[in-house]
């Protein structure tokens, strides 16, 4: 019977997640094959796209994190049934967006030259520069698509970003193919033919949500008639209160798996290949539980506007719960499988390469072992995060996140990760003590508010 009161939410919480869920594994899918193509071209290009994906990652991940402080205030305004409310979050989240996609995109291009003194291998530094341009603008579409789809998913409207996203998944796997192996008379591109699908699928997914939401009853009248530069003062401060702590969570986790990539690459290419391709498979089952932590943000926020925490505590654990039970699922298919995935990124009939192959095939398998140990605390740290949000509690949980990955995880990291210590492996284990710490302590500080909220409740 106790168990009955989590289970009995899981229908309603994975018919939420699930659009997300698919939308996500759609972006790290596109990733994937990305990945698999590029792979066949040889050790190099496949560390190229790593070294230039390095730096999108971290520009799209305070793109992607500012962008969140849309939904728990939709969500919010949503279950009040005020629609003011909700179309000036959107309106203000979008302008917002928009400037930060167009700023980020500057600062990539400003950045470029620190890729030369990172002690990267010469080649793949020359392959990635061309790569990191064409990446770098298709960020200012990107960021932009956010916020329609965080406003998408405040109104439990999940599963339109996620028909956006297939659609454009579809086109990308389409160009990629086409300009990286120059088919059907077009030229061969190599890895700048990558770079040329993400640009324009993602120019086509923005395009095509806003389609989608502008059709829709429910989410119509916001999207329409938006006076773009008609701004207030307070939904702007609201929004960036929320957004930049939110912005700085995700920085710091996804800056340390960057990390990650670059101190592989002071290992040599194939060190940073074999990184590339655990750190795609992990991001593949890791996009579950972004799902249920948007899940999660969606329910505590509605749940937070009806003044329901009791049921806001009931609800939030369990979707930790079934991030549980995914995860665990998933450290057992790396177990099992971790000797074979790997082959899937690398061309193992290419003589010429036959020795880098193996190497690199040999590091992966040893890292998705260290993969599969923290599914479990990456799964709760994420899903944690995205209930915090719903409870717009955001200013903690990033000195959480800093400390967990840059105080515990990264020294481990850097230490362990040296050629004379545990090289790859031991860059992975630094990882695995960083979302551990967050796990553990972000879960502290939600039952903490929970508790605290049920408290005063009671005694009013």
């Amino acid at each position: 019977m106790f168990l009955h009161n989590y289970t009995k939410e899981f229908k309603y919480n994975l018919r939420l997640a699930s659009p997300v869920i698919l939308g996500m594994l759609g972006h790290t899918f596109v990733s994937f094959v990305d990945n698999v193509m590029v792979g066949q071209l040889g050790a190099a290009e496949l560390a190229a796209v790593s070294l230039g994906n390095s730096f999108i990652f971290i520009a799209m991940s305070l793109g992607i994190g500012f962008s969140t402080a849309i939904t728990p205030l939709v969500a919010e305004a949503d279950s009040e049934k005020n629609f003011i409310k909700g179309k000036s979050v959107f309106k203000h989240g979008f302008f917002l967006c928009t400037v930060l996609g167009l700023v980020l995109f500057f600062m990539l291009l400003l950045a470029k030259p620190l890729m030369y003194v990172m002690d990267q291998p010469e080649e793949v530094v020359a392959l990635a520069i061309p790569y990191l341009d064409l990446v770098a603008f298709s960020l200012v579409p990107l960021i932009i698509f956010q916020a329609f789809k965080q406003f998408s998913d405040g109104l439990s409207l999940t599963k339109y970003p996620m028909y956006a996203t297939i659609i454009a998944n579809i086109l990308n796997v389409v160009i990629n193919y086409v300009l990286i192996f120059g088919k059907f008379g077009f030229p061969q591109l190599g890895i700048v033919g990558a770079a040329v699908g993400t640009l324009v699928s993602r120019i086509v997914m923005l395009i095509f949500l806003w389609y989608l939401l502008a059709k829709r009853d429910k989410s119509m009248a916001y999207v329409t008639n938006i006076k773009f530069f008609t701004l207030s003062k307070q939904p702007l401060k609201k929004l960036t209160n929320l957004g930049l702590p939110s912005a700085m969570q995700m920085f710091f986790e996804v800056a340390i798996f960057t990390a990650a990539i670059w101190l592989s690459g002071t290992l040599g290419k194939n060190a940073q290949a074999a990184n590339q391709i655990a750190l795609n498979l992990s991001s593949m089952t890791f996009m579950v539980a972004m799902g249920l932590s948007v899940a999660a943000m969606i329910r505590v926020g509605n749940q937070k506007g009806l003044k329901d925490f009791k049921a806001l505590k009931r609800i939030a654990e369990s979707i930790f719960l079934v991030g549980l039970i995914f995860a665990a699922l998933f450290a057992l298919l790396f177990v099992v499988f971790h000797n074979v995935l790997p082959d899937l990124y690398v061309d193992l009939d290419n003589p010429a390469n036959a020795l880098d192959t193996a190497e690199v095939v040999k590091i992966a398998a040893t890292l998705l072992l260290a993969a599969a140990i923290f599914q479990i605390t990456d799964s709760l740290q994420v899903i944690t995060l995205g209930a915090l949000r719903g409870l717009q509690d955001v200013k903690i949980p990033t000195i959480i996140t800093f400390i967990s990955y840059w105080v515990i995880g990264f020294p481990i990291s850097y230490f362990m990760g040296k050629e004379e210590a545990y090289g790859s492996l031991g860059i992975w284990i630094g990882l695995l003590g960083g979302l551990s710490a967050a796990a553990i302590l972000l879960y502290i500080r939600f039952n903490y508010l929970t508790k605290r909220l049920i408290l005063q409740q009671d005694n009013n």
